[in-house]
């Protein structure tokens, strides 16, 4: 009940006034502390000159996006414009063999930036894993492939192959366990997919043309096999209509994104600020409530521009990749948080479903959700922070279907079925906001340190009880209301083009 009831208008407007006022109240504050710590001592490695006519310094303390738009920033662009246009040629002259010409230039890329024996790492275990796959076994599949996975991930293995590589640059440590991890997994799904396929298998070279597209191999996302064999064989290369207008619109929306976020980062130290706990502890609740979401919303961000970027080129050459994260503003489900789609995809087409099936069952929900998140443990690479992130996160997935279970028992439907379709959507919403606000301290776990979210958690649910406790949780309600109005809009927008697509 309450997926398409409606509230007033006024309510509705009150929610949106509420969650407005609060965002702004929290990011006055931590504007302010971010103001006022510029030149601390202890900021010194995360704060450097930035726009001095503004008498702003930078927040630097996210590596990645730094290289990403500064030494690394002209190879990016070198070796996806590269791709852009030897694929655009590709599709115009040999259409039939171009997943063969995007091979060979991804081939060429990666041994162009990572050398001859990195490049003889991954054939070695692309090599490995379809002998594997000649045996069409799904659990020896599983088995080679997790082996080969936890021969990056875990010491001293992982550090014995990253020695053969010689050379040293900002970026070699990222893109050799990037390209490694993301190549076991596609590996494993040409495996998986090869085992299921009725006669025959896959040849090496179809192995080969799905790990060597050049714009997924380092920084993903994973594509499962079966797509994009299906989308690399069609011959008749047609765009869908105003599809060029949509590329277009995405691209740009990405360069305003990577704008906004260096702009933010002249005015709020949202990255530098949770490394000084002592500071950080002199903040309000409000203002610590802020710094912790915006932790999450910052994270998405950076994993929209990255596939978003990643995605438009694969579109480019007229491929359907993953999409982008569905927004953490947008949440308060743990079924649909995630970060990185295309993972996401894989894990639940060859693990979570495989083994959950339609997840009623509470039982198979469990074994599914722990095999799962043991996975996604070793994809991320074992430590403590990754350990105790994958105990909440589990945990809160399988509580969902426990409360779930618990109120479709006969009295509490009873009671349900009495009350209006707005009041039901209250009461759920109201457990949203509880939802909403587990999965934003379970995963500043792995986004900051486990001393931080201690912090914010022992400071809003202890120390801020009742009056900071029970703010946060109203506003958090209201948002969960916005939330919940943009799914009822997108219901019945989805069942209209339904009933139009069965008149005609």
């Amino acid at each position: 009940m309450g997926v398409k009831a409606m509230l007033p208008s006024y309510e509705l407007g009150f929610y949106a006034l509420v969650v407005t006022c609060a965002v702004l109240y929290s990011g006055s504050g931590i504007f302010e502390a971010s103001r006022d710590s510029m030149n601390r001592k202890a900021f010194r490695d995360g704060i450097k000159p930035g726009w001095h006519y503004f008498g702003r310094k930078m927040d630097v303390a996210d590596f990645e996006w730094v290289m990403w738009f500064t030494s690394f920033r002209n190879i990016i662009i070198f070796a996806l414009s590269g791709h852009v246009l030897f694929g655009k040629v590709c599709s115009m002259t040999v259409p039939q063999h171009r997943a063969v010409m995007y091979m060979i230039y991804g081939v060429l890329a990666v041994l162009g930036s990572m050398g001859l024996v990195y490049l003889m790492i991954i054939l070695s275990h692309c090599l490995v894993l379809y002998s594997v796959a000649l045996a069409k076994q799904k659990w020896l599949c599983y088995a080679a492939g997790l082996c080969c996975l936890a021969s990056f991930k875990v010491e001293p293995f992982g550090s014995w192959q990253s020695g053969f590589v010689t050379g040293a640059f900002d970026l070699q440590d990222v893109l050799f366990y990037g390209g490694c991890t993301f190549t076991i997994m596609r590996c494993m799904s040409f495996a998986l997919e090869s085992s299921e396929k009725e006669e025959g298998i896959y040849s090496i070279f179809d192995l080969l043309k799905y790990n060597f597209y050049l714009p997924f191999f380092f920084f993903g996302p994973v594509m499962t096999f079966d797509q994009f064999h299906a989308q690399v064989s069609t011959r008749e290369l047609r765009r869908k209509d105003d599809e060029m207008k949509s590329i277009r619109v995405n691209a740009l929306l990405h360069v305003g994104a990577i704008i906004a976020v260096d702009i933010f980062f002249h005015f709020f130290y949202i990255l530098t600020l949770p490394s000084d706990l002592k500071f950080v502890n002199r903040l309000s609740d409000w203002s610590l409530a802020g710094l912790a979401y915006s932790n999450l919303v910052y994270d998405w961000v950076k994993a929209a521009v990255m596939f978003g970027v990643i995605n438009t080129i694969a579109r480019l050459d007229h491929l359907d990749p993953p999409q982008p994260p569905k927004c953490i503003t947008m949440l308060y489900i743990f079924a649909e948080t995630h970060f990185d789609r295309g993972i996401n995809d894989w894990l639940c087409k060859y693990v979570y479903d495989h083994i959950g099936e339609n997840h009623d069952n509470v039982l198979k929900e469990l074994v599914a959700s722990v095999t799962t998140f043991a996975v996604t443990t070793l994809w991320l690479g074992p430590c403590e922070v990754v350990y105790i992130w994958s105990l909440v996160n589990c945990f809160g997935l399988n509580f969902e279907l426990w409360v779930q279970k618990f109120f479709q028992l006969g009295p509490f439907a009873k009671l349900e079925a009495k009350l209006s379709g707005a009041m039901s959507r209250r009461i759920r919403a109201a457990f949203g906001a509880v939802n909403f606000w587990a999965i934003v301290l379970y995963n500043i776990l792995a986004l900051n340190s486990l001393e931080f979210a201690l912090l914010v958690t022992k400071r809003l649910l202890v120390l801020g009880f009742p009056v900071s406790t029970l703010s946060i949780w109203f506003i958090t309600y209201c948002g969960v209301q916005l939330i919940k109005e943009r799914e009822r809009i997108l219901a019945i927008e989805e069942e209209e083009k339904g009933d139009k697509a069965k008149v005609e």
